[in-house]
């Protein structure tokens, strides 16, 4: 998923321009998810910590998080300011500069890691530092700009955070969460592509070679298909841990159905010159709405099951 302000309004006072760029530097709307799967990733993992531990864990993948897509914006200046979703962010506008951009990303980065290994464990810790040099290195420095399979590789960072909540009460590695990584995994590639079926023009304009601008829109929504599919298989497989039931099953079922009568809607639309594909963007909401809604049936079915 990406964020763009571009709906929003800034104030008119320097110092609150300001602090409104730097927090649009970390891409809120994405943070939102990442934030919540590793919530519930700690909430799931069969054990507790003290609830303070809970908050700064969350803050510091908050601010782990955040330090990717600030170093990301940084690297990215020179195509966010062509495109026409990217264009009204705070480095674009002039609102934050290119260095204070690094700087704080740096610095944000820094403190999610000492926090989080202050307060939780290694393990966690070095998940969260390469969940954020995978996002910066090889998605944004390498893969973006190389390859159309930047979004399936690179989405792998964006699948971490419910490991990096578990690993925080269990430090270890099991079934369940590798499930649930496995799930945003094969969730990304759809989500992202949607958009760049709806957003063709921009990726062409700036030569990011998304996947509908290497092969076709037609290729693209095909694995679209075939990505949600494989998406469907995996929902179900968290069944198979002991800490999550049935109730999980009905609505993953139910979510399922419309997520793959919409995946083939979106393939079965043709495309209008010049006119955006707004079958694209429903899609891309509507996986939003699935993986939180998915996320949240694992946390509900697990608190029953309790």
């Amino acid at each position: 998923m990406n964020s763009s302000p571009s709906s929003f309004k800034y104030s008119e006072n320097n110092l609150l321009k300001k602090l409104q760029g730097y927090f649009y530097l970390m891409k809120p709307r994405v943070m939102i998810l990442v934030i919540f799967t590793a919530f519930v990733g700690m909430m799931i993992a069969p054990g507790s910590v003290s609830p303070i531990n809970y908050f700064f864990v969350l803050l510091s993948i908050t601010l782990g998080a955040g330090s990717s897509a600030a170093i990301n914006m940084w690297f990215d200046e020179d195509i966010d300011k062509t495109m026409e979703r990217t264009k009204t962010r705070p480095i674009p506008l002039g609102i934050i500069s290119k260095t204070e951009a690094l700087i704080f990303g740096i610095l944000t980065g820094i403190i999610s890691l000492y926090i989080m290994y202050y307060v939780s464990n290694v393990l966690a810790t070095s998940l969260l530092l390469f969940t954020i040099l995978f996002y910066v290195v090889i998605y944004t420095i390498w893969l973006k700009r190389m390859t159309s399979l930047n979004i399936v590789i690179g989405g792998a960072a964006g699948a971490i955070p419910p490991i990096i909540g578990w690993a925080t009460v269990v430090p270890e590695i099991s079934f369940l969460p590798v499930m649930m990584f496995l799930i945003i995994f094969f969730w990304t590639p759809p989500h992202f592509w949607a958009l760049s079926v709806y957003r063709f023009n921009d990726y062409e304009k700036v030569k990011v070679p998304m996947l509908p601008n290497v092969k076709s829109i037609s290729d693209t929504k095909n694995q679209i298909v075939y990505y949600t599919i494989l998406l469907v298989i995996l929902s179900y497989t968290p069944i198979y841990s002991n800490l999550i039931g049935y109730l999980y099953f009905v609505i993953a079922t139910v979510l399922n159905i419309v997520l793959v009568q919409n995946a083939f809607k979106l393939k079965k639309t043709q495309e209008i010159k010049d006119t955006p594909n707004k079958e694209g963007l429903r899609f891309f909401v509507l996986t939003i709405f699935y993986l939180f809604s998915l996320f949240s049936a694992m946390l509900i079915d697990n608190i029953i099951l309790l």
